[in-house]
């Protein structure tokens, strides 16, 4: 019997900083009635996050990639022109250059209070942001397999979306200095492997049963089973200033994700490899971006990542033909040739440095070139 194709439908998340025009710094206390403000005009597409600083926003559910990056460029439009309102600016990338985390403000919700309370300093640390895909997979186990198998590919989608270099006020030498952050919380980094949906739902019972979480929503892996919604979200990238960016990488996930999906049909499966692998290589796009070289564990070798982004290209072209996103997928090229995010703050800071800039002045110089990224073509 042929294998019923899931939905597929798409969905992306963002999570905004919201920036104080005159200073630079994070708004560490924005109006309340931002926020009330930006209700009215979208209803339930927006919410507050765990700083007050900060702001998500989420498509509908799309069933195109061109309908999700309208949806997003309306979002992003929205709460750009209420921030200004109000003095703000958003910011589109998973840290501040040199806000300091010590200064920032909860915000008040009964959720937050209690990852205070139970996470203490890890959770305090919090003052990044980052992209989350949903893709529709309606058959649970299905929705299984393809997390175990497509695991292989987070590193990949991570390197290209790199836009976390700085963290108060320092480079850090990492492309996504956001994952470094983000590691020290429990329940993070790459998911376990299990046969079945029912194998994982037990383990979840179990987490429940024992008091270490209330609810499924706190397990914040790289990529998970929504506990929401009938999807795969994939939750590993940096937030990408530039909406193109984060159009090609999700299109590219969803991509990925039929192709396994094909390979299925044919009787056949990605290889899974163990999560000790796996991780060198989500090390390796946290600290190089698509800089750097991947491990290509089929032909035990590194290579360049634009090779591996050359070979994944191809064997997802079918599938962005079928959803008709070759375009957008295809603008991951272009993020290798223009760099992603944490190459371009680097260079806007050395930039600055060469140009007579103070430390200060070049780094407010980054933060600068991002709002405008974030906010251009909208």
């Amino acid at each position: 019997m042929a294998l019923t194709e899931p939905s597929f439908t798409i969905g992306i998340e963002e999570e905004y900083l919201l920036i104080d025009r005159e200073s630079l710094n994070l708004a560490a206390d924005p109006p309340k009635a931002l926020f009330a403000e930006c209700e009215e005009l979208l209803g339930s597409q927006v919410a507050p996050e765990f700083l007050r600083a900060q702001i998500e926003i989420g498509t509908k559910v799309c069933t195109t990639v061109q309908e999700a990056a309208a949806d997003l460029r309306r979002l992003r439009k929205a709460v750009s022109g209420v921030a200004e309102k109000h003095g703000l600016a958003i910011m589109a990338a998973s840290t501040h250059p040199f806000a300091a985390w010590g200064e920032q403000k909860r915000t008040e919700r009964e959720r937050y209070n209690e990852l205070a309370e139970n996470l203490q300093g890890v959770v305090r640390r919090l003052v990044i942001s980052g992209m989350h895909v949903h893709v529709g997979i309606d058959d649970d186990d299905l929705r299984i397999d393809l997390m175990n198998q497509v695991s292989y590919f987070l590193p990949h989608l991570l390197a290209l979306s790199t836009s976390s270099p700085f963290w108060q006020g320092r480079d850090t030498g990492l492309k996504s200095y956001r994952l470094a952050v983000w590691d020290e919380l429990p329940r993070t980094g790459l998911p376990e492997q299990f046969e079945s949906f029912g194998e994982y739902t037990r383990h979840v019972e179990m987490m429940v049963e024992c008091g270490i979480i209330d609810e499924p929503t706190k397990i914040w892996w790289d990529i998970r089973p929504s506990a929401r919604f009938p999807t795969l979200e994939m939750r590993i990238c940096d937030l990408c200033p530039r909406l193109a960016d984060a159009v090609a990488i999700a299109a590219f996930y969803r991509c990925i994700l039929r192709m396994l999906w094909r390979l299925r049909r044919q009787n056949q499966r990605w290889r899974r490899y163990a999560n000790l692998l796996i991780r060198e290589n989500r090390w390796r796009a946290q600290r190089y971006g698509c800089d750097g070289d991947l491990i290509d564990f089929g032909i035990r070798r590194m290579v360049p990542f634009a090779d591996l982004l050359e070979e994944l290209l191809e064997m997802t072209r079918p599938d962005a033909e079928h959803f008709g996103c070759l375009t957008e997928i295809e603008h991951s090229r272009a993020i290798l040739t223009h760099g992603t995010s944490a190459r371009r703050q680097v260079q806007a800071y050395e930039a600055g440095l060469a140009d007579g800039l103070d430390h200060q002045a070049a780094i407010e110089a980054v933060v600068a070139q991002l709002i405008e990224e974030t906010v251009a073509g909208l």
